[in-house]
């Protein structure tokens, strides 16, 4: 994302990766086992003299003390916000700190800093080695931390904190993580289908576009259609349907922004957007009727998922505004932001890459009696691997922090560091999946290079659930609970796409959450 600190998590619900039968029912048909949630037990970690309480052997590499500093009280972190959003921007802020202090692990302050955040020191992780701390729960606590230095009115929540900014120490998180795989399990036939349906609209909006304007902009049309196919495929209801109408994307965006607006640029004179937007709060009651309409609407369309939440202990209050978030926030959020960068990398790649997926994707849909599954999905080996490559060259979720549970060590390629308990650790993913001591060609997107054996041994440093693309979920950990959800509706835009188009031509602009899409051309599939 290229004005933002934080993108938005990815999609927060379950779909597992289970082949299924190319006999299935119809054409947009999945068979798929019942999602289980696993529990990890790890052994207690044992101090021993010279030993880190973390570690289970002394490192080898040289002990070296963070580098950096905070600067004065609020005229450091001041100084740091201007930096980060306008003097050098958020890739040459944390570039030019690499090379000033010869290290990946550094400290720093990260927005917003004053008046919304007063304690904005951070110790940065930027490499794939030191980065996947942020990920364990042993060594890290997750409280409150899934913005950052600052968190959000719970007035925009409803007055809960709700599972994003649990720990998994605290008793909800692993309640409110069970309710949202049970979500996911009890709709998973609808997935399929219901994304054909959605992104079957979208397509034609963008051809009408194409042909009455020469361009279709992509994002808002796309934000409509995730709206439409989550709506449609967890809660069996179409939005045009309701009240909400065609409003749903709308309330979302005002909603989000009076969640996120210190992290974001919005393209307003500099002085007049430090001060309105990465000062002081915007009041969350200027959104509270948008915020009513969408908790509404989940309310009316939710009776079975709240009354499963009743029968494990959650108030249907509480679960309806944790549906809502992770909804509208985490999966909506995921959509908006991931399909479009995806696509940009795509476009960019040019014809020769469109044309072998088209013909992978089409001769494995083909062989498989014309039916999209699971298991036909499964064998796209060129498609797979797009999607990994675009979620580790540009993550959904750049940015992670943890607070340290403990004194510990925490090892780069080159040196380790001594973190004291309590301090707060952040890592900027971008940097850490195009770590170029864990990646060849780091810096370019490259289409198979999840590909193969060696390929596959790659995938334990793609990040961006919140944990490595070879872990799972559990309530024990934060990864993201639609880990595998996510992956499936990636690999669903790409499916859906090259077997309707040959080729797509783009324009590619910047907008305060991700890419901003206009489609040039759509090349019509010549078979």
């Amino acid at each position: 994302m290229a004005s933002s600190s934080f993108a938005l998590p990815s999609l927060k619900l379950q779909f597992p990766t289970h082949k299924s039968s190319s006999s299935s029912r119809n054409k947009y048909s999945s068979s798929l086992q019942p999602i289980k949630s696993s529990v990890s037990e790890k052994p207690p970690y044992i101090s021993s003299p010279g030993i880190s309480p973390i570690q289970s052997k002394p490192t080898k590499l040289p002990i070296r003390k963070v580098p950096g500093d905070y600067g004065l009280p609020l005229v450091g972190p001041w100084k740091d916000r201007l930096d980060f959003f306008y003097n050098q921007g958020r890739d040459e802020y944390f570039k030019s700190r690499i090379q000033k202090h010869q290290s990946t692990v550094f400290r720093t302050n990260m927005p917003p800093g004053p008046f919304i955040s007063f304690n904005p020191n951070v110790v940065v992780l930027l490499d794939g080695k030191s980065f996947p701390t942020l990920f364990d729960t042993s060594k890290v606590e997750k409280k409150d931390l899934f913005t950052g230095t600052f968190m959000p009115s719970t007035e925009l929540t409803g007055g809960y904190r709700v599972l994003s900014y649990l720990d998994p120490s605290e008793p909800n998180h692993a309640k409110l993580k069970k309710l949202l795989f049970y979500l996911l399990s009890s709709r998973r036939n609808a997935v399929i289908p219901e994304f054909h349906n959605s992104y079957s609209e979208l397509f034609e909006t963008l051809e009408n576009d194409l042909a009455t304007k020469g361009k279709a902009g992509l994002n808002a049309a796309n934000d409509q259609a995730a709206f439409n196919f989550l709506a449609r495929s967890l809660y069996g209801v179409n939005p045009i349907d309701t009240k909400l109408g065609t409003d749903g994307p709308k309330l979302i965006g005002k909603w989000v922004l009076f969640q996120l607006h210190p992290l974001l640029i919005l393209g307003l004179p500099k002085v007049l957007e430090d001060l309105v937007i990465h000062t002081f709060r915007l009041p969350p009651a200027l959104v509270k009727k948008d915020y009513q309409r969408l908790y509404n609407f989940f309310y009316e369309n939710s009776t079975s998922i709240l009354d499963e939440a009743e029968r494990t202990g959650i108030s249907r209050e509480e679960a309806c505004h944790n549906l809502l978030f992770a909804t509208c926030f985490n999966s909506f959020g995921g959509m908006k932001i991931f399909f479009p960068n995806m696509l940009k990398w795509i476009g960019r790649a040019g014809v020769k890459l469109h044309t072998q997926l088209a013909q992978e994707i089409r001769s494995v849909i083909k062989s498989n009696g014309g039916k999209i599954t699971m298991g036909a999905i499964e064998n796209m080996q060129l498609m797979k691997s797009v999607v990994y490559e675009s979620l580790r060259i540009e993550p959904p979720v750049a940015s992670q922090y943890g607070r340290a549970k403990r004194d510990m060590v925490i090892e780069s390629h080159d040196a380790a560091f001594e973190i004291k308990e309590g301090e707060l650790l952040y890592g900027f993913q971008p940097f850490a999946t195009k770590d170029p001591k864990i990646f060849d060609r780091s810096e370019e997107f490259v289409a198979d290079r999840f590909i193969g054996e060696e390929g596959e041994k790659l995938l334990k440093h793609v990040l961006w659930s919140n944990g490595s693309e070879n872990e799972s979920p559990s309530i024990n950990n934060k990864q993201c609970v639609g880990k595998d959800f996510v992956v499936l509706v990636s690999r669903l835009l790409l499916v859906e796409l090259f077997l309707r188009y040959d080729s797509f031509e783009i324009e590619v602009g910047a907008s305060p959450l991700g890419a901003s899409i206009t489609l040039t051309s759509l090349k019509r599939a010549s078979f």
